[in-house]
């Protein structure tokens, strides 16, 4: 009954499971998690003896927590949130050992299943935002430790100008690729850390500073290095040996911390007497193995298994509804007195979106103004193959987002409603763009990426629909203009093209 259980639950977690092991294996921030369940069940072995000592027992409760993760695993599914239903997974798998072997046997594990949470990729939008603002705050920081040496040093964004080298503060150089797992290091650390429990929050809630401090002690002592040896301080080999060095010096900092933590309070302690895997105790003697009576909670477990297997069915093959629309082969390449030249996205780029339709290409009027336009259109938004925002993107491209904010383009509307838009001043060198964007679907235009989830959970509940599109607008800020200038291009343009929209994107 257990096997039966185990293969719904892969089954209907499949797509979730591919997506997540695809993250761990396309980005290094995340090559930590394949040790993460290894390092659980070894621990959860571990503690084998103390669960023979509090007896197993079956738990509704348990049952309650699966139903949990079944809802989170619809929403997901049906919002196209991969995290949701990842989350959704670990929430399940924890819910079935409850139901299994009951409170107290549970309370004894409890710390090695929470692990588990640390696998989980973080939604692209989230990642890259928090990418972005790391990749600053370790720029700052690291031209402070430049400074420290009477190095004179200026800063132009993620750009360290040294005068004879300049170095781009990378996305890989963000500090996620040590944040992330000495995170997980760290919960696992105090879990392992036998005192008070405000000392266990501290050492788990301190991984983060000392992950930005090192990281930009690390970027600060590169341009250090590349002011007095040259370029190829900051390349090749070296380069990667001093990210290991500051990750074990973070290893050590957490440690001393530790330390000094046992130290703190009316009993003073050695650091091995409160930290350490313990050795467990030994089986009793005379056990035998007896089979469970399957109870009534079993089945309970296998229905609500099953309801998550039959979602993951019902929402891969449901028939949505699909609008008549006119294909982008179709859109004029004159509008107004904007002149376009169609362009086309790499296979690559293709195969990533997972898009039905689109167009790219670049407007220019008869003063010369050029406007970038960029659709994407989907006929059905499902978990995997959605609208992807170009908070998500643009960062992977070396552009840095220095500003986000939303403004009401004047008279112009859609599907009767104020045209609402984000707009992003991003920055690559000296190079600097203007891009406005928004989601038209069914009829709304959201500039929300969580109420696009809702929205996308609202209507394929109600109307069967889950299509949409993406529209961005882009615009160069040439040598002598200002971002207004910008603004004038964007909303000259939009106010030409949105018109134009309703027949291939479907109210």
């Amino acid at each position: 009954m257990l096997l039966v259980t185990v293969a719904l639950l892969i089954f209907g977690f499949w797509q979730g499971i591919v997506d997540m092991l695809t993250t761990w294996s396309n980005k290094e921030e995340y090559g930590y998690a394949y040790f993460l369940p290894l390092i659980s069940a070894y621990l959860v072995w571990q503690r084998r003896s103390s669960l023979f000592e509090a007896g197993l027992q079956t738990s509704w409760f348990g049952v309650l927590i699966i139903l949990g993760g079944a809802f989170f695993f619809i929403v997901g599914m049906i919002a196209t949130t991969f995290t949701l239903v990842q989350y959704s997974l670990i929430i399940t798998v924890i819910g079935i050992i409850y139901a299994n072997i009951g409170k107290k046997a549970f309370s004894i594990i409890v710390g090695p299943l929470f692990l588990l949470f640390f696998i989980v990729p973080l939604p692209p939008f989230i990642y890259n935002s928090l990418s972005g603002n790391l990749q600053l705050l370790s720029s700052e920081l690291g031209v402070e430790v430049i400074r420290w040496f009477g190095i004179s040093v200026f800063l132009e964004g993620n750009v360290i100008d040294l005068g004879n080298y300049k170095l781009q503060v990378v996305e890989a150089c963000n500090g996620l690729r040590y944040l992330f797992p000495l995170v997980s290091l760290a919960f696992l650390a105090a879990y392992l850390y036998r005192v008070e429990f405000w000392k266990r929050t501290v050492v788990f809630l301190s991984s983060i500073p000392i992950t930005v401090l090192m990281n930009s002690f690390r970027i600060g002592v590169i341009g250090v290095l590349v002011e007095n040896w040259g370029q190829k301080q900051a390349d090749g080999f070296l380069h990667y040996f001093e990210g290991w060095v500051i990750f074990i010096a973070c290893l050590v900092i957490l440690l001393i911390e530790m330390y000094l933590l046992a130290k703190i309070g009316s009993t003073e302690r050695r650091l091995k007497d409160v930290f350490g895997l313990e050795i467990p105790n030994p089986l009793q003697q005379n056990l035998y193995l007896r089979l469970s009576t399957v109870t009534s909670v079993h089945y309970a477990i296998l229905a609500s298994v099953s309801l998550i297997t039959v979602s993951s069915l019902y929402v891969n093959n449901q028939q949505q509804i699909q609008p008549n629309r006119h294909d982008f082969s179709r859109f004029p390449l004159q509008i107004a007195n904007w002149y376009g030249s169609e362009d086309m996205l790499e296979e690559k780029y293709l195969k990533s979106l997972k898009l039905d339709d689109y167009i790219i290409g670049d407007y220019t009027n008869n003063f010369g103004s050029l406007v970038n336009f960029y659709t994407a259109y989907y006929a059905t938004q499902q978990a995997g193959s959605a609208a992807h925002s170009p908070r998500s993107c643009i960062p992977g491209g070396g552009w840095q987002i220095d500003e986000v904010k939303e403004i009401d383009i004047p008279d112009l509307f859609v599907n009767g409603e104020p045209l609402k838009v984000n707009r992003l001043v991003i920055i690559r060198g000296d190079s600097k763009k203007l891009v406005y964007y928004w989601f038209q679907q069914r009829g709304r235009v959201i500039t929300n990426e969580w109420l696009v989830k809702w929205y996308l959970f609202k209507d394929g509940l109600i109307k069967q629909r889950t299509d949409g599109a993406l529209v961005r607008l882009t615009t160069n800020i040439n040598d002598g203009e200002e971002w207004e200038d910008g603004d004038k291009r964007l909303i000259d343009f939009a106010g030409e093209v949105v018109p134009l929209l309703d027949d291939y994107v479907p109210n």
